[in-house]
């Protein structure tokens, strides 16, 4: 008798090793559907699989099934993906008012498109199978709980595992042999020219680019203004060029670490809110350095090609973290209890409750050690520019 989770893995013999169990191809795969809403970030988390389907079956069309931000960016960039179907709000899938007139009409015209495969790569699909079912797809691959309807092949999930590594080894239950381990994306060429000239109309003799997201959708991932200000003066002291970026919701924010930055001569400047998705990736991909928090535009940088500086809670950085050291370097709070109510923190996911605090979990992080590596990191892209 197969036991649980192996279960699932009978409907494909195991042929070799990726991240984790390799089952047989599917046959005569022309169009695939992937789900993953969520933000930029796991959008980001997503693209190491997108492309190892992509290339897994070069004949198949990828088709996100996203959210608005994905289908902005991936309209701007050049990626594994060929369409973008926008999801309807539905629980657990996307957040916000749902219509059922909406979600019956999404569901009809995606059954009408007879996708060989569905690929779920969002949760543990308590509410994302039942929605990847309603898709009418010919095979189904994804993640599953305990509690969630099942696919034609899934693996167990469990909260703490790093994302990219976890939807490669959902694609290797289609039998998708990991390409990257990591996000890679490029803007495209007349974006890249447009933020090219929109950074060259202020140039001065600026010794590198430097470029701070102080943003985070949890407020207990955001380092203090105070702590970005400081790095963003250090650099500015050294010869660099400062820009804070964001979208509109960073604005004051990015508006308060330029007034503390307080260089005086333009080193440090804010674009938040005035970039596009596109617009973010080509000059995110012009920088030599970035820092930010656990958030989109962090995972975004590194998915150019871009060095990072990460602040971190640790236990995000399980799940989100960089692989990589030389070019990405993380500064890790290691607190693991609320500083108000003392609730336990690592107790995390769908069966946890989140207390109501939002107090910083990373406030802890020395600006002096990180920008530490923003010279060495600057030092490092300046070598390789010159080359």
């Amino acid at each position: 008798m197969i036991h649980e989770p192996m279960a699932d893995f009978a409907a494909g013999a195991i042929r070799g090793i990726g991240i984790g169990p390799l089952l047989e191809r599917f046959p005569d795969v022309r169009k695939i559907a992937v789900l993953r809403g969520g933000g930029l970030g796991d959008l980001m988390f997503a693209l190491p699989a997108l492309q190892s389907l992509a290339v897994c079956y070069p004949k198949a069309e990828v088709v996100l099934l996203g959210t608005p931000v994905h289908a902005a960016l991936l309209a701007q960039t050049h990626s594994p993906v060929h369409r973008v179907h926008v999801v309807p709000f539905a629980q657990g899938v996307r957040p916000g008012p749902e219509d059922p007139a909406a979600q019956t009409g999404f569901f009809a015209r995606m059954r009408a498109e007879n996708f060989d495969l569905a690929v779920q790569l969002h949760g543990g699909g308590r509410y994302s199978n039942p929605f990847l079912l309603r898709l009418g797809a010919r095979h189904t691959v994804g993640m599953r709980t305990p509690d969630a309807a099942r696919l034609d092949r899934t693996i167990p999930y469990v909260y703490y595992q790093h994302e990219p590594l976890r939807a490669l080894e959902v694609a290797g239950l289609a039998g998708a042999v990991p390409v990257d381990l990591e996000a890679r994306l490029r803007p495209r060429e007349e974006i890249r020219n447009a933020v090219g000239e929109l950074l060259g109309a202020n140039e001065t003799s600026w010794r590198a680019l430097v470029a701070i997201h102080p943003g985070a959708t949890d407020p207990r991932r955001r380092w203090p203004a105070e702590s970005f200000a400081q790095v963003a003066a250090s650099a500015a002291a050294d010869g660099s060029r400062v820009l804070i970026v964001g979208d509109a919701a960073d604005k004051a924010l990015a508006e308060d670490i330029v007034a503390l930055a307080d260089s005086g001569d333009g080193a440090v400047s804010s674009m938040a809110g005035r970039l596009s998705l596109g617009e973010l990736t080509a000059l995110l991909a012009a920088s030599d350095v970035m820092v930010g928090n656990d958030s989109g535009p962090r995972h975004l940088a590194q998915a150019v090609g871009t060095p990072t500086v990460g602040i971190y809670w640790v236990g995000n950085a399980l799940s989100a973290g960089p692989l990589g050291r030389t070019l990405h370097r993380l500064h890790l709070s290691w607190v693991t209890n609320c500083s108000v109510c003392g609730v336990d923190l690592t107790q995390v996911g769908w069966t946890a409750q989140r207390c109501v605090h939002d107090e910083s979990l990373v406030a802890q992080v020395r600006p002096e050690e990180v920008y530490a590596d923003v010279q060495d990191l600057t030092a490092m892209s300046l070598l390789l520019r010159d080359k």
